[in-house]
């Protein structure tokens, strides 16, 4: 199989057909692109996410009892009942890549939207290409702040991004610290892309701020084949709290570096990536009990809206795993598309980015512990509120804020 000619449709005919309505043609089918990594080091990612996006196209595309935006209707009553069909394609983790998948996806899949990308660099010239064709693009998973604040009209995105994130993690350590927690040195560890680089200007700022000494500010290359040297660094450190902003791949090789160097440090705060996908704690978890992740999605939840659970069961049947903080993000950011074609009566690019730009979800409505999803002038969210969560017991829990936690933090870790 060629995942960039990879069509997937439930519940239509996988060909467009357009059939006379009120004296006018109405199309049958709404085509929406997706673009992520199917190949190389990161091809796992790309394979969990088109499972976050058939499970969210199957509760579209059919008729489910749940209060989500479009579930209880099958397709798009706004379109007289078109289903979607999704068309993905591979960017290879390149942006390069990822710009000449995209003009494709428009120029020859004819898609009306566009939504990615797990990796933020990718997302930049992804972006760029829906800018210049007057395409909406949902930023589902990116979370570099840079994103949205390049006065782009066509860029969306309902998830929180790193400075949202990171205030999350210091409104925790200044939680910790009334509680008698030692928590006053901080080291920093990144990769060299936009990611990891706003990542930690964002940390470093709040360390400022909040008034927490970083005593490592370590940015290594990203895919490096050797993480020694900057171990060896963070070691000499003896920081309280490591920060790592990395993605799967260097986040195992980072575990293993430090088991072999013998570095144990009291605490380890993620900024999510590779601290977050299963495949890092298939292969590091047994040195990981305790570690803590700043997320978006908390499993929790369900106790309090059960079809959130049952939703995770529908994934969890096409991907034998969990949602986690990157396919939960996808899985609403279909969700958020979908509605606002749905209210745009329209597959023109320009009529549904006026209706993303007017977007008001109640959190209830969605499968995140968020306020709403509404779009500023920017397009981001400000109502997606993060939560921490810890693994312990080979889970996550929530920690963190108080209002979501269901236990409270092992500190230090083991």
């Amino acid at each position: 199989m060629t995942i960039t000619r990879r069509n997937v449709l439930l519940g239509a005919t996988a060909t467009a057909a357009l059939l006379p309505i009120a004296g006018r043609a109405q199309t049958t089918e709404v085509v929406i692109g997706l673009t992520y990594p199917f190949s190389g080091a990161n091809a796992q990612i790309g394979v969990d996410a088109q499972k976050a996006y058939e499970t969210a196209l199957e509760i579209i595309n059919k008729k489910y009892d749940f209060d989500l935006p479009l579930a209880k209707d099958e397709g798009l009553p706004g379109l007289g009942g078109a289903k979607i069909r999704l068309v993905f394609a591979d960017h290879q983790s390149d942006p390069q890549k990822g710009r000449a998948e995209t003009e494709r996806l428009i120029t020859q899949e004819k898609v009306c939207a566009v939504i990615g990308t797990y990796q933020s660099a990718v997302a930049v010239t992804v972006s760029q290409v829906c800018e210049r064709y007057q395409i909406p693009f949902i930023s589902a998973d990116n979370s570099s702040p840079s994103l949205h604040r390049r006065g782009l009209k066509f860029y969306f995105r309902a998830a929180p991004h790193d400075e949202m994130y990171s205030a999350a993690m210091f409104d925790f350590f200044d939680a910790m610290k009334k509680k008698g927690t030692k928590i006053e040195t901080l080291a920093l560890f990144h990769e060299d892309t936009i990611f990891g680089t706003d990542s930690a200007n964002a940390q470093l700022k709040l360390a400022n701020d909040r008034g927490y000494k970083v005593v490592a500010d370590i940015k290594y290359r990203s895919n490096s084949p050797s993480l020694s040297a900057e171990v060896q660094q963070l070691k000499a450190a003896n920081a309280d709290v490591l920060m790592p902003s990395s993605y799967t791949t260097d986040g195992i090789l980072l575990v293993k570096t430090m088991a072999e160097l013998g570095y144990k440090p009291n605490a380890i705060v993620a900024q999510d990536a590779g601290f977050s996908e299963k495949a890092l704690y298939d292969a590091v978890g047994d040195k990981l009990e305790g570690v803590i992740s700043r997320g978006t999605f908390s499993l929790d939840l369900a106790t309090k809206r059960p079809m959130v659970g049952k939703i995770n069961a529908m994934f969890k049947e096409k991907s034998g795993k969990d949602f986690n903080d990157l396919t939960s993000r996808q899985f609403m950011g279909l969700i958020v598309m979908a509605d606002a074609i749905n209210r745009a009566k329209s597959t023109d690019g320009d009529k549904i980015r006026e209706a993303l730009a007017l977007t008001d979800i109640p959190g209830e409505q969605t499968i995140m512990p968020w306020n709403r999803i509404k779009f500023d002038e920017m397009g981001q969210n400000n109502d997606a509120d993060p939560v921490l969560l810890q693994y312990v017991g080979g889970k996550f829990v929530t920690i963190s804020p108080p209002q979501a936690a269901v236990a409270e933090a092992v500190w230090p870790m083991k």
